[in-house]
């Protein structure tokens, strides 16, 4: 089963929409950001349709995320 991560969509006017996907559907976004029209990201959540000319951003986690502390 693919792993997920969790990324954050910022559109223009301020929203930021939280999604967890897993590196292939994020490779997909990344590519596709820059063109027009609209992009299907399938999350954890669901399917998401995103309007690509409004996309600010996209933010992902770090794959080596920790708990706890560090000695």
């Amino acid at each position: 089963m693919p792993t997920s991560r969790r990324i954050g969509v910022g559109f223009q006017g301020g929203q930021v929409l939280s999604l967890r996907v897993t590196d292939e559907q994020l490779k997909a976004l990344q590519q596709a950001l820059g063109g027009s029209g609209w992009h299907d990201v399938e999350s954890d959540e669901g399917l998401v349709r995103l309007d690509l000319s409004q996309v600010s951003y996209v933010r992902s986690e770090s794959e080596d995320l920790r708990v706890g502390f560090s000695a």
